[in-house]
């Protein structure tokens, strides 16, 4: 498999991890293991990495792609659960963790799982195929309200309403089942004049695809368990893509660094802030105008990176 996909801001993600040789190293969302192949790079035969995907067939594509490194630890699961998979491996602690949030690029290449808006395939959208809950189920079953919200919280679509009312007329005709299906209904939701900033259904097909996989809501707590999982000096790098998903990062970081509450005047800190570590960079770092010109998905990126202390 041919990833067509580099990897996003993989220069500032590497320099970020601050990589020891000897280290442990967390891929959280493996994916096409673009990151993940850099990591290795850098690792002698004593580090270790472990990549997590909850995407059995990304795991194979990337086993695949790092087949010439035997220091590589594959984990079926989602990266939420850091914690328990840490706990299964027998590692209390590790060096670095990754998270490259959002769609992979190897699912972006796998059309038939319906994560894109171009061409005809079935309404799934599941990054991990076990799971039950399909986009095709979202769009059939939830009721026009919750639609409505959904794609104008996770999408942040000003036609949110017309688009969930047009799909629940149609739906009551028939049930809808394909991506060009959808596709046909949001164009129709959005005035002609108004369709010629990016591909009209870019945002609500972001909006079902958060919601089937619960992208946002245990983001914060991950961010925090990551921490948690950090030997000292280790560091978490995080890209996000989706403004949701930056605020939950900054604001997690924000209460693991803690802050002093004290008066200015008292000589030292008498109210107990404790603090993780540090933040460090206070503002996102964004792709360069180079990568944003050759790779469309690092338009809207954001990286994010702590230090445990």
């Amino acid at each position: 498999m041919e990833f067509k996909h580099k990897p996003v801001m993989l220069t500032e993600c590497i320099e970020g991890l601050n990589i020891k040789s000897n280290g442990i190293y967390v891929d959280g969302t493996l994916g096409g293991a673009g990151h993940s192949l850099e990591i290795l790079k850098r690792l002698s035969n004593n580090g270790c990495l472990i990549g997590i995907d909850r995407d059995e067939e990304a795991l194979e594509a990337a086993k695949q792609k790092l087949k010439d490194f035997s220091n590589v630890i594959y984990v079926h699961d989602n990266h939420d659960n850091i914690k328990k998979i840490l706990e299964n491996l027998k590692i209390q602690k590790v060096d670095g963790i990754l998270l490259d949030l959002g769609v992979s690029s190897y699912q972006l290449d796998q059309r038939n799982r319906g994560f894109s808006y171009l061409g005809e395939n079935k309404l799934d959208m599941r990054m991990d195929k076990s799971q039950k809950l399909t986009a095709e189920e979202v769009v059939n079953t939830y009721e026009q309200q919750r639609l409505a919200d959904i794609i104008y919280e996770y999408g942040e679509e000003r036609f949110s309403r017309q688009i969930a009312k047009n799909i629940c007329i149609e739906r009551e005709k028939k049930p809808i089942q394909t991506t060009k299906e959808l596709v046909e209904l949001i164009e129709k939701s959005i005035p002609k004049s108004l369709q010629n900033s990016g591909h009209p259904a870019k945002r609500t097909f972001q909006a079902i695809r958060i919601e089937v996989n619960n992208e946002i809501k245990p983001l914060f707590n991950t961010v925090k368990d990551c921490i948690e999982c950090l030997n000292e000096k280790g560091r978490l790098c995080i890209i996000t893509f989706h403004s949701l998903e930056d605020r939950a990062v900054k604001n997690a970081y924000m209460e693991a660094r803690g802050k002093c509450i004290c008066p200015s005047d008292l000589p030292y800190c008498v109210c107990g802030a404790k603090t993780l570590g540090r933040i460090v960079n206070n503002k996102p770092i964004v792709a360069t105008k180079e990568e944003q010109e050759e790779n469309s998905r690092s338009k809207s990126a954001k990286l994010r990176i702590f230090e445990k202390i």
